[in-house]
């Protein structure tokens, strides 16, 4: 058991795969549990849930400062994206990052018998390129090596030029600070640094975009009064973000409503400095530079293996062995790390 930001883990030394699952914290576990418990005994209730939903939308709001009544629930990424691909207008020129995360890419990659020209350029020289496009989708922080993207360059560029900004948030919120009010969507699923269940995601709508986002998964949920929506036409959405709803697990949301309040409480400056501390105490120890996130690309083809024989669970991306530093990780972790792999692994370029 780990105690850390005043909230308890069931977690053992060397658990640094939290760009892929976060682990909850023991108080969201337990809630969980308690849904089951219910659940089990016939006591669950379908509107018992919709406060825990609703509370979900102000904690994500306040974890990537928007208001809570632009965001819209769903299950996963790409379905929230496919609500902004479908919408866009033939030939829609849109601009991606290389190497970026699919559920982020591919909703816009099959709207090409429509003529929408998906280009692919360096992280880097992403603001520099806006202005040739209509759109960009890019994940705030790159699943494959943790590199972030320069928002203020990108807002610069996206506001001179009068072009639409999606971003996705799933390998940033939750520890890095955001305000991304200006973001026309932002999309996030909830089980990786927001250590809610898989099965919860978020999609944040700027009012100007809602005129330019399709709620292609329309259901009951979604109505303007959801429990007057279950049967008949006509359609009669909700008026705001809420219409873009996917009718939500409620097991995801037990659990989400309790790890976003929880995490929306912290002071994520603190969050940060922890989890990218650690990621450069483990980089320089390697001789990798420095970096600003907790997650490290370490160039060692058969890390994971390696690591797994010493206790540690990372992940294999784009060839490289990748781990990540939370609110529940210590420097215990990162010397198991070093000792596993030793300190001067063959190094490459890391974004990050």
């Amino acid at each position: 058991m780990r105690t850390a930001f005043g909230a308890e883990f069931d977690l053992a030394d060397g658990y640094l795969n939290t760009p892929a699952v976060g682990v909850p914290p023991v108080h969201v576990a337990e809630a969980v549990e308690e849904f089951v418990r219910r659940w089990r005994t016939g006591a669950q209730r379908p509107a018992d849930f919709d406060a825990a939903v609703d509370d979900t939308r102000e904690s994500f709001g306040r974890l990537v400062g928007v208001p809570g009544d632009r965001v819209a629930v769903g299950s996963a990424v790409s379905p929230l994206v496919g609500m902004v691909a479908q919408a866009v207008p033939d030939g829609c020129r849109v601009l991606v990052s290389e190497g970026e995360f699919t559920s982020v890419t591919f909703p816009f990659a099959v709207q090409t018998d429509r003529g929408v020209k998906v280009t692919e350029v360096p992280l880097t020289a992403l603001p520099d390129a806006v202005a040739d496009h209509d759109l960009v989708a890019v994940s705030v922080v790159q699943s494959a090596d943790g590199a972030v993207v320069d928002l203020e360059g990108l807002r610069a560029a996206a506001e001179a030029a009068d072009v639409a900004v999606l971003l996705d948030v799933t390998q940033a919120a939750g520890w890095l600070p955001l305000r991304l009010d200006w973001a026309d969507w932002v999309v996030c699923a909830g089980y990786k640094w927001l250590l809610a269940p898989r099965g919860a995601a978020w999609l944040a709508v700027h009012p100007k975009a809602l005129h330019r986002t399709r709620p292609v998964a329309a259901s009951w949920y979604a109505g303007r009064d959801r429990w007057n929506s279950v049967y008949d036409l006509p359609l009669r959405l909700a008026d705001e973000a809420r219409r873009f709803d996917v009718s939500p697990g409620w097991p995801a949301f037990a659990g989400a409503a309790p790890a976003l309040s929880y995490l929306a409480s912290l002071d994520l400056h603190e969050v940060r400095a922890h989890g990218v501390g650690l990621a450069n105490r483990l980089r320089e120890a390697v001789g990798l530079p420095e970096g600003n996130s907790p997650i490290v690309a370490l160039p060692v083809a058969d890390g994971v293996e390696r690591l797994a024989r010493s206790g540690v669970v990372a992940s294999a991306r784009a060839g490289h062995t990748r781990v990540g530093f939370h609110i529940y990780n210590t420097e215990a972790d990162v010397d198991r790390v070093v000792r596993a792999l030793g300190p001067s692994p063959t190094t490459v370029t890391i974004r990050g």
